[in-house]
């Protein structure tokens, strides 16, 4: 009898890595901001820092971009709060190393130039911001102010003299000299990225860039005990809603629906959902870009504007169908849905009748 040959092994599929979750799976490793931001465009990395130097708001009164043609050696402008016109330069390197000396010259010449021509007046502090840094040659350079100028003025011929105003020669004649030894050589810094990055992660535009999910939002405001100026619309169209209800004359809503429970506890539900919904137009203004409140609002607009037309026996209980409708939408393309509470739906309706966009009686 022949003998049997033992059995050969099934080849396996690899292991899954430990701690590999379907998140992972469904997107890929998270990208680093530091890796993020080395793949940003030279235009990118300047809105970047711009947005940064803008947040910075007891520091600075007004943070602009001047980048491209014609920004004489300035890209990103911080004026001093309080600075008698003292202003920041934030200058904007996206280079696929560390900066290194070279990188600079040319910089430093403009600064020179135009200051001496008197298009601008000389910079408190001048910042140069790279994804990938500063390399250690410059870091050294940017300790020693005067190596720094001394250095630029033995690098103007090749470096400067020709790239400031192409295709005229700017000459480091007498003149240039004097001043460029005048200047104050110790305003020149460097910023290290992963610094931008963490006040970046403050500002409203973070998570546009980066990803990473809305944070926590705060408790939802309460609405104070006597209606202010900026609810007066809205309480207005209720009232008016209430009145076609009760089929009588109600100029003031707390003494008018002294006997109806009902309408008063609506009432009181209605200030806390607008005052919810308000919290979250805040929420929207510190955490995301302009606009994207007003997009959900719009979104809302849109589902019960077909409600808001049908017929109803009066305009409370249009209220009621309508904040209903609101409460049911599918609300999925805003970034504002992982954060909206159920209150805010019908908050952000009585903020439409608040804008005169809805009406609650025909």
């Amino acid at each position: 009898m022949s003998k049997v040959p033992p059995p050969v092994a099934i080849p396996q599929p690899p292991a899954p890595p430990p701690g590999l979750a379907a998140d992972i799976v469904a997107s890929g490793l998270p990208v680093h901001p530091e890796d993020r931001v080395r793949l940003f465009s030279p235009d990118q990395w300047e809105r970047f820092v711009q947005e940064w130097a803008d947040s910075l708001r007891n520091e600075y009164d007004v943070v602009e971009r001047c980048g491209g043609a014609g920004d004489m050696g300035r890209d990103v402008i911080a004026t001093v709060k309080g600075g008698n016109g003292a202003w920041d330069n934030y200058q904007c390197k996206h280079y696929e190393s560390a900066l290194a000396p070279s990188d600079v010259w040319v910089e430093l010449g403009k600064l020179a130039f135009y200051t001496l021509k008197g298009e601008y007046s000389f910079p408190r502090r001048y910042y140069f911001v790279a994804p990938r840094g500063v390399g250690p040659k410059l870091s050294n350079l940017l300790k020693k102010p005067n190596k720094l100028r001394d250095d630029l003025l033995a690098n103007w011929d090749k470096a400067c003299r020709t790239e400031i105003t192409k295709p005229d020669p700017v000459e480091c004649d007498a003149a240039m000299k004097a001043h460029i030894l005048s200047m104050d050589f110790s305003i020149f810094h460097t910023i290290p990225v992963l610094r931008i990055i963490e006040g970046h992660a403050k500002t409203r535009w973070h998570v546009a860039r980066f990803g990473g999910g809305l944070p926590l939002r705060p408790d939802p405001l309460a609405p104070p005990g006597t209606p202010s100026p900026e609810e007066a619309v809205f309480i207005a169209e209720l009232r008016r809603a209430y009145a076609q209800h009760l089929n009588q004359e109600l100029k003031d809503v707390d003494t008018g629906l002294s006997t109806r429970e009902d309408l008063r506890e609506h009432f009181h539900d209605a200030r806390v959902e607008f005052y919810s919904a308000e919290g979250l137009r805040i929420f929207s203004r510190d955490t995301l870009p302009q606009g994207e409140f007003e997009k959900l609002q719009d979104e809302v607009h849109s589902g019960i504007k077909d409600e808001v037309r049908d017929m109803h026996a009066d305009g409370y209980r249009r209220v009621l169908a309508v904040v209903k409708t609101a409460r049911a939408l599918q609300l999925t393309s805003n970034p504002l849905t992982t954060r909206i509470h159920n209150r805010d739906r019908g908050g952000i309706c009585h903020q439409l009748a608040n804008d005169g966009k809805v009406r609650w009686v025909k």
